[in-house]
């Protein structure tokens, strides 16, 4: 056996380059742990991190209002 294999399992974030200070690292570690819990709160949650943009309610068209001044219904935001 080899001093590796004694330690216990390989670390889960191995620094390939650089001398990074020990304040780098715990805001790198900061960041992903950030990142991996709310991917976590995401899926938990049921969102699908879809685009509205892919909407398919987007494709159908509101009816027209016939109404005096309709028209200028027709541009405002809903």
């Amino acid at each position: 056996m080899t001093a590796d294999s004694e330690s216990g399992p390989a670390p889960a974030l191995a620094i390939a380059s650089g001398n990074p200070s020990a304040d780098q690292v715990a805001a790198v570690l900061a960041v992903l742990s950030a990142r991996a819990a709310s991917a976590g709160a995401q899926a938990r949650s049921g969102e699908s991190g879809r685009s509205e943009w892919s909407a398919r309610y987007r494709l159908l068209r509101e009816p027209l209002v016939r109404a005096p001044g309709g028209w200028r219904a027709s541009a405002l935001p809903r």
